[in-house]
């Protein structure tokens, strides 16, 4: 979600994590002096023994996918012969943590390991799939010569098991010595100035065993220089749970992705196709799904999976808020209906001890959604899956115990002028409870494989969003998977009840075309079936997919935004504003209390100002991106409309550039810290002028001015023009300049003088790609020359008006204003 901390990190939320350690005899040593000797993986001698010689029968024997055995503080694996050289997932958590390093039940690391045989060794390895080609092709051997996998660690065969089909190890080093791919991140260990694991502080805690998973979980006890906590100590200690399980011999059948439906994808480069190049490859990641009744499923009835989609709640989430939790799982239920499934996912409480004493949250056979106590307003919802496949694994959601804070100032500031029931700084139960299950649906979504919908908001018609029976049934999005937030255009007096989003139409579809099952049909039959479902919705806005990083080139693809009319819907959020200002005293006041909530608040109607203004300027020099193949007419790129521009640019200089009279309330001011109220709205301003007059901006403007023809082309000179008018518009009138304008026109020759100095960075090429930036060479382009005519068309108005006004501050503004710009112009 939102801050949701996910931009370009719900890229990477799916990638796996290398850390690096390779190891020589056993697993790396620290170099460090250590208060008692480092165990050992030898055998002593080297010779293998016999099994009872090396495991007595007084040993504790747990037996799963290994047999696991403990002679007091000393771990044995019984590898089976048939596990070795199978990929294996493993999911490093953090079950208890010092204050400062992530939360209790957070992902530490994942990463595929392998078990390997060599002479009287066994070998961890990690197992990276980045590149593949087909073992059958003699290129295989030249992917595998330049994809050489590291060791992690080795160790000695104690013993071969009764009937010689597995082998005995001591596996107690691995987690009590330094492995740096189990243990600390590498950003922590610099961080907090890690020296060595302390041996006599680091124990393993416990080894079981399970059919298809073994569950490891230790302490790790580090020497730092600078802990995050406990300073004095010099000393960081983890819990951390290693959960690893075999992945499936045979990978679950790929889904080759649709840049018009989003999921997450897993990425390789496959050197074995016919192609002439290294080619790209892509699979959606999405969890297996396989029906009980097959033949039942594919006459079109309604059918429960083999193995449900189960998510267990954390016990310690508070007891008001978990049955709401488990609704927004069980939101996706009509999703799944799409795709022919019944009952495919649902939440429940995690079982007690009592109820089942083998549960662990950090097993990774249980998805689960983890509750931190933590000042952080967030929720995230990643996955873990198979890199073969796509197969999603395990998740496990987290929520901070602040998120509700974050929904609290939401739903006010959005809905609180036409909703008496976000009026208040404490909510209902019910309503912080609806709040929840909303968040709680669309972390779900993420977990699913579904990245965020920007897109989605722009299908509704602004007018549809101030109807009560369209909002009633619909929502305010057909997404919810959009960060279209709540309701913040119905206006007080037209009824409107409901002013959440949902799971909707866009959802159900993305779910149907990712997890129906297709029985024996071909991978290509299968695509030619999704590609006609896609073509068939291509021209319905209710299935556009903006993509989840929110396009910086279509204003259609937007975060926090509603509705198909940025500027239509913006003019109605500031109404909103308004009304919520001039009450804002009135609704939160109560006798007694401080003024820390009325601050908090009237910070966020100023906040949520910046983003209207964002959404509009999104407008200028846009580009729509729809994504089509072949088989479809029409361009896949086209300018946003001139006269939509226009708009844009008519509704900044409105809103955005004009005084601040409707926020700047005096009976808020004399209660709260705002003796700076003029320059926190100076840089409110600027940001908004700086983002309008940006190169990239400016050089799709260029672009689009070249290429195409006609009068609907808003060309750069055009915009340039308009924006000098909007900011410089007291020098037609001869008129005084308020403190607003005066900081606001400073900004604007500050920004040109940029655009005349100033190179934008290098773009690396992936990132222009994916985040939609714009490449330009600013001093090689049309740019400067274009400012320079606009600098010198102002020196010139300046020179004649400065005379001409007799307000004091508005003439040494003027005068100011010339010399900065002669200095632009002539350096020297």
């Amino acid at each position: 979600m939102t801050t949701y901390v996910l931009r370009l990190s719900m890229v990477l939320i799916s990638a796996f994590l290398i850390a690096g350690c390779a190891s020589t005899d056993a697993v790396q040593q620290d170099n460090g002096p250590s208060e008692r000797p480092q165990r050992s993986a030898s055998s002593g001698n080297g010779e293998i023994k016999p099994f009872s010689e090396v495991i007595k029968d007084s040993f504790e024997k747990d037996e799963g996918l290994f047999t696991v055995y403990r002679d007091k503080n000393t771990y044995y694996y019984e590898i089976p012969d048939d596990v070795l050289g199978r990929e294996m997932l493993m999911v490093s958590r953090i079950a208890r943590t010092a204050n400062g390093i992530n939360y209790g039940g957070m992902r530490n690391n994942n990463q595929v390991l392998r078990w390997e045989k060599r002479d009287d060794k066994i070998l961890l390895r990690r197992v990276s799939f980045s590149n593949t080609a087909s073992d059958t092709l003699p290129i295989y051997e030249a992917v595998r010569n330049s994809n050489f996998e590291p060791i992690l660690a080795t160790f000695d065969v104690k013993a071969l098991n009764a009937d010689s089909t597995g082998s005995v190890i001591d596996v107690t080093s691995l987690f009590t010595t330094d492995v740096p791919a189990l243990g600390l991140q590498g950003s922590f260990r610099s961080r907090f100035q890690v020296r060595r694991v302390d041996g006599n502080r680091t124990f393993i805690e416990s080894i079981r065993a399970y059919p298809e998973n073994v569950e490891a979980r230790h302490i790790l006890t580090y020497d730092a220089n600078n802990p995050p906590s406990n300073s004095d100590a010099n000393t960081i200690s983890l819990e951390i749970n290693h959960s690893m399980i075999i992945l499936p011999e045979e990978p679950m059948q790929r889904r080759e992705p649709d840049a018009r439906v989003g999921y997450f994808t897993a990425n390789q480069v496959d050197y074995g196709t016919e192609q002439h190049r290294a080619a790209p490859m892509s699979h959606i990641t999405r969890w297996k799904l396989v029906p009980k009744d097959k033949e039942a499923y594919l006459r079109g009835e309604l059918v429960e999976p083999e193995e449900p989609i189960i998510f267990y709640i954390d016990p310690a989430t508070p007891v008001e808020w978990r049955e709401w939790l488990i609704k927004g799982v069980d939101d996706w239920q009509v999703a799944f209906e799409e795709a022919g499934f019944k009952n495919a996912i649902y939440g429940k409480m995690a079982p007690t001890p009592e109820e089942d004493p083998d549960f662990s949250l950090e097993d990774t056979r249980y998805p689960s959604i983890r509750y931190f106590a933590s000042p952080i307003q967030n929720a995230f919802g990643p996955h873990v899956h198979d890199p073969r496949s796509g197969q999603i694994m395990t998740s496990a959601i987290g929520w901070y115990h602040n998120v509700m804070r974050l929904l609290r100032n939401w739903y006010f500031i959005q809905t609180a002028a036409a909703n008496p029931e976000a009026r208040n700084v404490q909510f209902d139960d019910d309503v912080m409870g609806e709040l929840i299950r909303f968040v709680s649906a669309h972390e779900v979504g993420h977990t699913l494989g579904l990245p965020h919908n920007w897109g989605s908001s722009y299908a509704v018609p602004v007018d549809s969003l101030r109807s009560p029976s369209y909002t009633s049934e619909n929502g305010t999005a057909p997404s919810i998977m959009d960060y279209a937030r709540f309701n913040y255009i119905a206006q007080p007096g037209d009824g409107v009840t409901n002013f959440f989003p949902r799971v909707g139409p866009y959802d159900k579809w993305a779910v149907k075309w990712g997890y129906t099952w297709f029985g024996d049909m071909s991978l290509e039959e299968q695509q030619e079936v999704l590609h006609e479902w896609t073509t068939e919705r291509a021209d319905d806005p209710y299935y556009f997919y903006g993509r989840q990083t929110g396009s910086r080139i279509d204003p259609r693809s937007q975060n926090e935004d509603l509705g198909d009319n940025s500027m239509k819907a913006s003019r109605y959020g500031i109404a909103n504003l308004q009304v919520i200002t001039e009450n804002l005293i009135d609704w939160i006041g109560k006798e007694g209390e401080d003024f820390d909530e009325l601050e908090e608040l009237y910070g966020q109607v100023i906040g949520q100002w910046s983003r209207y203004m964002g959404h509009v300027t999104s407008n200028v020099a846009g580009v729509y991106e729809n994504h089509k193949t072949f088989d479809q007419d029409g361009v896949v790129y086209e300018p946003v409309p001139r006269s939509v521009q226009k708009e844009a640019m008519d509704f900044l200089r409105t809103h955005a550039f004009s005084d601040p009279s409707w926020v700047m309330n005096q009976e808020i001011l004399g209660r709260v810290n705002q003796a700076d109220f003029v320059d926190t709205f100076r840089g409110r301003q600027v940001s908004v002028l700086n983002n309008l007059v940006d190169p990239q901006r400016l050089a799709r403007l260029i672009e689009y001015d070249n290429r195409m023809d006609g009068d609907d082309i808003y060309s750069p000179f055009e915009f340039m023009d308009d924006v000098r008018s909007m900011i410089w518009t007291e020098l037609d009138r001869n008129s005084e300049v308020s403190v607003y304008r005066r900081n606001l026109q400073r900004a604007y020759v500050e920004r040109m003088e940029y655009l005349m100095t100033s190179e934008l960075p290098s773009i690396p090429a992936a990132f222009r790609q994916f985040f939609g930036f714009t490449s330009i060479n600013v001093s090689q382009s049309d740019i400067r020359p274009i400012v320079r005519e606009q600098l010198e068309t102002l020196l010139a108005d300046v020179q004649q008006t400065k005379t001409r006004v007799s307000d004091r501050a508005t003439r040494v503004h003027l005068n100011d204003v010339e010399e900065r710009i002669e200095n632009i112009l002539d350096p020297s």
